[in-house]
């Protein structure tokens, strides 16, 4: 892969740049991922405290957790297949044609999840309509893609760039917030008998809201001079996948371990504790929805932190020394059920900080005129093996090995992206 300085350093020539300026969107990108990611968590959330009695009643708990999680794996395995499903529709109507069809089909997929019946209602239909509801969303969230971060990132001042990179990471640990919160109000002051029967639906029907307001956000700013002079200039512009992959695969393979770690650790603090406590704890789910609300305000602010801290220090050293800590965060997962709050505090904190500089690594690994692409598909890829079965795997190990096998699977994502960032010459990043 060509590595010289024109390709690593590639600021948008002066006719742009006076156009294309990343402050201006940065309003934008944040409010697009905390809808994204809010949706996402929902689900995540309703997937642990909902699902396995609303639609998988006839199993024991543990099997219904266990068959919840899997669902919650298969928006990222349909991913990939957004391209091919909204790659013409783009070619023949343009981006911001794309970009409204995939979120309204991200948006009705999910609705249709919140008034899906029960399985006691309509049997073995409801678990039916509940997977394909959750494959129309993966779809719909990969063709959303808009490369507005990219854009910030990429068109920011060298020495600013970790501040502009961690800007859309801050949805995650908002966008659970919110979801979080809303949660613990409806498991707090319902009676489980009025959550389990209309509370857990009202989440879903404010994530549609939110997705309207984020898409005419984002409408308004893909159809201005500056967005277009982006795509011209090669830093959006789609190439084939398979000439991408062809040419690149060992520098996908690569891009797609990097933000393995912060991957598997989102799920390890978040849907994992809720799985798991309500079959195995006297807790209620209020009680971890609580601490992690609180958890999540601590990783916006290190996520905000990580910006500073790698802009100073340089982002692949910032990124090996937090990634060290994650790893010695996983051997104390076996202490989940007797000291939640240090847990789950001290895992937010750890992932606002790797989670806040993970993407960035991806962009500087690619020639710009394969870049949008290549990021698109690494990422693709990275949600996959970090996200896809992270829930599913750690509550497994958990059950039939014990609470301190999660932690080794925790561990096995630190080693991966350790080994990643140690393969990553420093001149692939671009303030080493």
């Amino acid at each position: 892969m060509n590595t010289n300085t024109d390709i690593e350093h590639d600021d948008l020539d002066p006719a742009y740049s006076e156009v294309l300026r990343p402050h201006e969107i940065v309003s934008t990108v944040i409010m697009t991922r905390v809808s994204e990611y809010f949706g996402f968590f929902v689900f995540a959330i309703a997937c642990a405290l909902v699902f396995p009695k609303v639609f998988f009643p006839n199993y024991d708990l543990v099997t219904a957790t266990i068959i919840s999680f899997s669902v919650f794996s298969l928006a990222f395995l349909a991913r990939p297949f957004s391209r091919l499903v909204f790659g013409q529709l783009e070619k023949q109507m343009g981006r911001g044609i794309r970009i409204t069809v995939s979120v309204f089909l991200l948006g009705a997929s999910t609705i249709i999840i919140g008034f899906i019946p029960g399985y006691e209602e309509i049997g073995i239909i409801a678990p039916i309509v509940l997977c394909i509801a959750r494959i129309g969303q993966g779809i719909g969230s990969g063709g959303s893609a808009d490369g507005l971060p990219m854009i910030m990132m990429m068109n920011a001042d060298e020495d600013k760039r970790g501040r502009y990179a961690m800007v859309p990471q801050l949805g995650a640990p908002i966008g659970f917030a919110i979801a979080a919160a809303i949660y613990y109000v409806l498991t707090e002051y319902l009676t489980p008998v009025e959550f389990f029967d209309w509370g857990w639906r009202f989440p879903f029907i404010v994530v549609l809201s939110l997705q309207v307001v984020a898409l005419f956000t984002r409408l308004r700013l893909v159809q201005t001079e500056g967005y277009n002079n982006a795509v011209k200039h090669h830093l959006l512009r789609a190439t084939p996948a398979l000439e991408v992959i062809k040419g690149h695969w060992r520098d996908i393979i690569l891009a797609t371990y990097l933000p393995l770690a912060s991957f598997t650790l989102l799920h390890i603090i978040t849907i994992f504790p809720l799985g798991y406590i309500k079959i195995f704890s006297e807790l209620s789910p209020s009680d971890v929805l609580f601490v992690q609300v609180i958890g999540a305000v601590v990783a916006t602010l290190t996520c905000v932190l990580s910006g500073f801290l790698s802009d100073r220090f340089g982002r692949r050293p910032f990124l090996v020394i937090v990634i060290v800590m994650v790893g010695l965060l996983s051997f104390f997962v076996s202490s989940l059920s007797s000291n939640l709050w240090p847990f789950i505090l001290t895992g937010f904190a750890l992932f606002g900080f790797c989670f806040g500089q993970s993407s960035s690594t991806l962009p500087h690994r690619f020639e710009k005129e394969y870049r949008y692409t290549a990021v698109l598909i690494s990422t693709d890829l990275s949600w996959v093996f970090g996200a896809a079965f992270a829930p599913v795997i750690a509550i497994s190990l958990a059950v039939w090995f014990g609470l301190e096998f999660a932690g080794y699977y925790l561990l096995s994502g630190v080693l991966a992206t350790l080994f990643a960032l140690y393969l990553a010459k420093p001149k692939s990043f671009t303030d080493d």
